[in-house]
């Protein structure tokens, strides 16, 4: 039987061993969570070192356009935290319960060069190009293979770096259009990219596209946003079936009619058109009343390009369907001619 003495020696090892675990989850989310301190970015592939020497042991690689808090200065050298993961967003198919920790911000010494602060001068003008520059390399068949999403990290930066710049709504956009389409050319590759339904198609992440209509709401690149939000609502393959461009042409139309005056309404009529053209083909002789009322619907809508965007190619393309269409010539299904 044990004393009194012995149970109260007992409980209290007891209450120090199950401490241990809240003071171990306590002290790492300490190191995880970075301290405050100004935002920057690196334009280049920059080591970190446990102290500000390059003879000092390295802890990891900062790639450009990774997110950066300094801590301090020290003349030419900077201890950040950098958030070195590999993807910032959430990709469209990650599992709804994924497990997976998030990599923690590492901390180290970095050389200052080629750092990219809040304080620098004209910092937001310096993204913009080095941004510009990897876009431009991502379109070159000789440029580096990751261009592209070095391009999309260094456009995010300018924004949440400089949120008070004129250029932060374009950079934003081009960021947000840059990740779209990286997605939109893999989903292509899939075998689900040739579903008739758009619900039966890799469905693209949406979250950065949203966000930039909601922070910059009544602008061009709201507007592109939007317009190219349509792409998740569009069918894969017709499969020669009337349903999809009869359900495109009002996804195009109804678009046109919320963005009277955007950017991309000229575009987005002449996207109607074509679907009424196919139509008249799909319909053709066997449902001739349909055929003949996308025919002049078709008229109908290259009419109202011609009077807004005068122009715009779309409208001089929108006018060489319709001439076809009078003429009797397949838009769709050439074959058949």
């Amino acid at each position: 039987m044990k004393t009194p003495l012995a149970s109260m020696r007992l409980l209290a090892v007891l209450l120090v061993l199950s401490a241990l675990p809240l003071c171990a989850q306590k002290k790492k989310d300490q190191i995880q969570k970075p301290i405050a301190g100004p935002r920057a970015t690196a334009l280049r592939v920059t080591w970190l070192y446990v102290s500000a020497s390059t003879e000092a042991q390295k802890v990891d690689r900062v790639q450009p356009g990774r997110e950066l808090v300094v801590a301090e200065k020290s003349g030419e050298w900077l201890r950040v935290f950098a958030n070195t993961d590999i993807e910032l967003e959430r990709t469209a198919d990650q599992p709804i319960f994924d497990t997976n920790e998030v990599t923690p911000p590492v901390s180290g010494w970095m050389q200052a060069k080629g750092v990219v602060i809040e304080s620098t001068p004209s910092g937001d003008q310096v993204l913009m190009g080095a941004a510009a520059d990897e876009e431009a390399q991502a379109n070159d068949p000789r440029g580096p293979v990751n261009a592209a999403r070095t391009a999309h990290l260094l456009y995010r930066r300018l924004a949440e770096i400089f949120p008070n710049s004129p250029i932060a709504a374009e950079a934003a956009w081009r960021s947000a259009d840059i990740s779209w389409q990286i997605q939109k050319a893999d989903a292509a590759t899939r075998p689900s990219a040739k579903e008739k339904e758009a619900y039966l198609r890799q469905q693209l992440d949406e979250d950065l596209l949203k966000h930039l209509i909601r922070d910059y709401p009544h602008t061009r690149q709201a507007d592109y946003a939007a317009f190219e939000l349509l792409d998740n609502k569009l069918c894969g393959d017709w499969q020669g079936q009337p349903k999809c461009p009869e359900k495109e042409s009002e996804i195009y139309e109804k678009f046109a009619a919320e963005h009277a005056d955007g950017p991309r309404t000229a575009q987005a009529l002449y996207l109607a058109v074509y679907r009424q053209a196919v139509l008249k083909d799909m319909y053709g002789d066997e449902n001739q009343k349909k055929s003949e009322a996308a025919h002049e619907h078709a008229r109908e809508l290259a009419s109202r390009l011609k009077d807004k965007f005068p122009q715009s190619d779309y409208t001089a393309r929108a006018a060489m369907l319709v001439f076809k269409l009078d003429q009797g010539i397949p838009v769709y299904g050439l074959e058949k001619e």
